[in-house]
């Protein structure tokens, strides 16, 4: 288990948008009234519910071998998990700051979810890392688990497409990644 760390510089500045973090779920037990779905949606692919997320987050999957965002990096994060914390503490246009860079995830869902971004990162390797993943998330802006605006639940996000991403980055001079 690790801990993770939020701050605000500004409390009146304070942001949690936990519509943005809702989770799609698919409905076990359809209730209606008057005959239409109570608090849920029937869909061709099944039924479902959005809900609030819990204080457990158990529809994330670690980064295995055969996913596009997995590196070599030992204790990277899955992206499904930065972006819930970005979409829930930010807005489109905010800054996100990780200290910690790594293999750049926060920077990449930060740019795939139309946020700038600073990281800081001392080990060269990594940080080639996060550059070919920035570059690679200017041709694929998705987010596995993550589609339409909303988290599905763990393995039920079929027949989501693919969206790429038209927004560009601009990474100037200041930027740690030229």
């Amino acid at each position: 288990m690790e801990d993770i760390w939020f701050a605000e510089k500004n409390p009146k500045d304070y942001c949690f948008n936990v519509d943005a973090v809702k989770v799609k779920r698919r409905v076990i037990a359809p209730y209606r009234t008057d005959g239409k779905p109570k608090d849920w949606e029937e869909t061709e692919t099944g039924n479902f519910r959005l809900t609030f997320p819990s204080n457990l987050w158990d529809d994330i999957s670690v980064p295995f071998w055969s996913m596009p965002e997995n590196t070599d990096h030992p204790t990277q994060k899955p992206e499904k998990l930065i972006a819930k914390l970005i979409l829930a503490s930010s807005n489109p246009g905010d800054k996100v700051f990780d200290p910690f860079l790594g293999s750049g995830t926060t920077a990449v869902v930060a740019k795939k979810l139309n946020r700038n971004f600073l990281g800081i990162e001392i080990n060269p390797e990594y940080c080639r890392w996060a550059i070919k993943r920035l570059k690679n998330a200017e041709k694929d802006s998705t987010i596995q688990g993550y589609s339409d605006g909303v988290f599905w639940e763990r393995n039920t996000s079929q027949n989501i497409t693919k969206r790429t991403s038209n927004n560009t980055t601009h990474l100037g001079s200041d930027s740690l990644f030229d």
